[in-house]
């Protein structure tokens, strides 16, 4: 490995450095870029990408769905980099990443910068998501709300 001047040493680069999952995801984002999508649609296209989920992520979206679309009905489902999201106009206010989509060990719920969750000068983005009982129903039915409030 090369060194580098602050001593840490580089990684080596091979192909163009991006994973086989992370250029699907952008080659989908692509596809959505070129689609102008209805809130029918998107809702089409959302329900599309989850029903190809495996079954403990396809469970975890099937919720967040229902709880996104009561709780922030303002919002407009599509699909972000293959991910089912909501948006305000263009802008994503939250999003549902699978654990299969680049292999990970849980799924995430995050939100964007449209998002109004400020609290000071830092808060969570991104929420790590196993299992959804009541309790975490119930925290991210608050988080939704107050995203978009």
């Amino acid at each position: 490995m090369a060194e580098r001047k602050n001593g840490l040493k580089a990684k080596p680069k091979s192909g163009s450095g991006f994973t086989a999952e992370e250029r699907s995801a952008m080659k989908e984002r692509v596809r959505e870029l070129k689609a102008s999508a209805s809130k029918a649609d998107g809702e089409r296209d959302i329900l599309a990408k989850i029903a190809e989920m495996p079954a403990p992520d396809r469970r975890l979206a099937e919720r967040l769905h229902v709880l996104i679309t009561t709780n922030a009905p303002g919002l407009r489902p599509r699909t972000w980099y293959g991910m089912p999201a909501y948006a305000n106009d263009e802008d994503v206010v939250c999003f549902f990443q699978p654990a299969s989509k680049f292999k990970a060990r849980y799924a995430t719920l995050g939100f964007g910068d449209a998002a109004k969750l400020d609290e000071g000068h830092m808060w969570p983005t991104v929420y790590a998501i196993l299992e959804l009982s009541a309790t975490e129903e119930a925290r991210i039915a608050a988080l939704v709300r107050k995203a978009v409030a």
